[in-house]
């Protein structure tokens, strides 16, 4: 309910979804596609790809669009998670957005804190995504239409049919049961099981409050050792040695 409280036109996110879908694949698509052409396996062991590319304005002008967009991601993410936390202290309905934004703040700072803990983004994002948004974006939403229209008086009075074009509700039914049974095998099954292998791979590279996440480490430097000591091991000539000489 707090998810449909926080969509400004609650009827359009069909379309809304699939644009944005659309949206995120023709944006993320080719810098993926371009970043691990150029880097390939550096990437196992780098999740932040900025780390790779070459310091140049163009870098800085990514790395900088990229806060931009976790900033507003941020805060549309946790826009259901800000009205349960209102309704549960009574505040949802004041009329003063200074008030409202004081008790978000109970909201933001664990969140906050654990994002400077926890910077390891790539292989927790990589399980995440495997293991729990393949569950709630992909197989339960299909799962519950299969289940909500089994019955034929259920696809009789739904308020919207399907249409023509995907089969009427045989086609439908098709498609979600294709969309489980994929995203089960692929999505969690090998999935899941190569963001595990890639997380334990990558724990050693983890380190609470790090300065700097996945790093090179320092090069030792030699120590320098004084003159008197550079020739200590040096034999002394024989006798016999000077005796030709």
């Amino acid at each position: 309910r707090e998810i449909m409280h926080a969509m400004w036109k609650p009827q359009r996110f069909k379309a809304i979804y699939l644009l944005a879908t659309l949206y995120v694949l023709t944006l993320t698509l080719p810098s993926a596609v371009a970043v691990y052409w150029a880097f390939g396996d550096m990437l196992l062991n780098h999740s932040n790809a900025f780390a790779l590319l070459p310091k140049s304005p163009f870098r800085d002008m990514a790395v900088i669009l990229m806060l931009i967009h976790q900033f507003i991601t941020f805060g549309f993410a946790c826009t259901p998670l800000y009205f349960v936390w209102e309704k549960a202290i009574g505040m949802h309905e004041c009329k003063s957005l200074c008030k409202r934004a004081l008790v978000r703040l109970p909201v933001v700072i664990p969140i906050w804190f654990l994002a400077i803990i926890f910077p390891f983004f790539g292989p927790i994002n990589s399980a995440v995504g495997s293991l729990l948004v393949s569950f709630t974006v992909y197989i339960i939403p299909a799962l519950a239409h299969i289940f909500t229209f089994k019955s034929s008086s259920a696809r009789q009075n739904a308020v919207e049919q399907p249409p023509k074009f995907v089969g009427r509700w045989v086609g439908t039914f098709v498609i979600n049961v294709f969309i489980v049974v994929w995203v089960l095998i692929v999505g969690f099954g090998f999935g899941g099981w190569a963001s595990m292998v890639n997380f334990v791979h990558q724990i050693d590279t983890f380190g609470l409050f790090t300065k700097c996440y996945q790093c090179p480490p320092p090069i030792p430097s030699l120590p320098i050792m004084p003159p008197h000591q550079l020739n200590a091991t040096a034999p002394a000539p024989s006798p016999h040695h000077q005796h030709h000489h």
